[in-house]
């Protein structure tokens, strides 16, 4: 697109981040099919970024944009509300910039209004259709990464027990016990993370009675996470990156929620594939203890709602 005018969008954060943003993605790829659109975000986060809505410029959170997407024509913070991420935008002296006003930053003073508690997914597409670019926030599906599974997981229930702060992670203990009542039910299992979390996934397999065969934690990078997930029969996990990338890829979920509630972070109510259990209460999703919330969800409240996740034919899940 030699010569095209370019459209920068600041999304410098993490999976689950990106993956609610695929909408408002989608959104901008229709009104601007002329644009070269440069994605600015995690270098890791590649495999997932669909090469028909935008490429993707490695940046880390909230540092200066490369000169590769100074001066665009357009440029969209879909990072958060300003100032911070307004002000890097604005450094890189786009033209035109699309984002949340915020009284800090002049340049943004009668763009449309941030709404605490609004869902993530429709507070982005609500922003860019107050901006003049229509949205569908139901556009959230994305295709896995090209190549074969990891080994074990198709069919498989895939049990996810990490989670970014101790708060939103469910016990290690509880998610063996999920583990163990799948297997005796004769399902296979799977239990996934990152490198570390290793440690937390042997755990989970050792209370469970599983050999490390089951453990794919550490030996899978984010494409071929997304390929374990896209492939399981069923996932059962936190409020985490994999939960969205369940809610992306079409395969039922059971995601338990504590200190956040799933009206903001959870799978659309449309999506029936899905059920998020939550006890109701809000706190801090950073603490160093696991959420009162998240402990009020027992062993029983998910293999209930796993009972009533729907059957995906191997048809289906091709």
């Amino acid at each position: 697109m030699r010569g095209a005018p370019r459209l920068v969008v600041l999304r410098a954060l993490g999976l689950g981040d990106l993956l609610t943003a695929i909408p408002a993605l989608r959104a901008l790829a229709r009104a601007f099919p002329e644009h070269e659109r440069l994605l600015a975000a995690p270098a890791a986060l590649t495999p997932l970024v669909p090469p028909e809505l935008a490429r993707l410029v490695p940046v880390g959170e909230l540092e200066p944009l490369p000169r590769a997407l100074q001066r665009p024509q357009l440029a969209v913070n879909l990072h958060g509300r300003g100032p911070q991420s307004h002000r890097v935008v604005l450094a890189a002296r786009p033209t035109r910039m699309l984002a949340f006003e915020h009284l800090e930053v002049p340049e943004s003073h009668g763009f449309p209004s941030w709404r605490p508690g609004e869902h993530e997914v429709m507070r982005w597409c609500r922003m860019l259709a107050e901006h003049g670019v229509p949205s569908d926030p139901e556009e959230l599906d994305i295709a896995p990464p090209p190549g074969a599974p990891p080994p074990r997981s198709p069919g498989a229930t895939l049990i996810h027990p990490g989670a970014a702060s101790r708060a939103r992670r469910w016990p290690a203990k509880r998610f063996a016990a999920v583990a163990r009542a799948e297997r005796e039910a004769g399902r296979d299992v799977v239990i996934t993370g990152g490198r570390s979390e290793v440690p937390l996934a042997f755990d989970v397999a050792a209370r469970a009675g599983l050999d490390d065969r089951h453990v794919l934690a550490g030996r899978t990078d984010l494409a071929d996470l997304a390929r374990a997930v896209a492939a399981a029969g069923r996932v059962v996990c936190g409020d985490t990156g994999v939960a969205h990338l369940a809610t992306a890829l079409g395969t039922p979920s059971v995601v338990v929620f504590g200190p956040v509630s799933p009206g903001e972070w959870g799978p659309p109510a449309a999506r029936t594939r899905h059920r998020a259990l939550w006890t109701g209460g809000t706190g801090d999703p950073h603490a160093v203890h696991t959420d009162p919330g998240l402990l009020g969800i027992s062993v029983a409240d998910v293999l209930d709602a796993l009972k009533q996740l729907p059957e995906l034919s191997a048809e289906t899940v091709a």
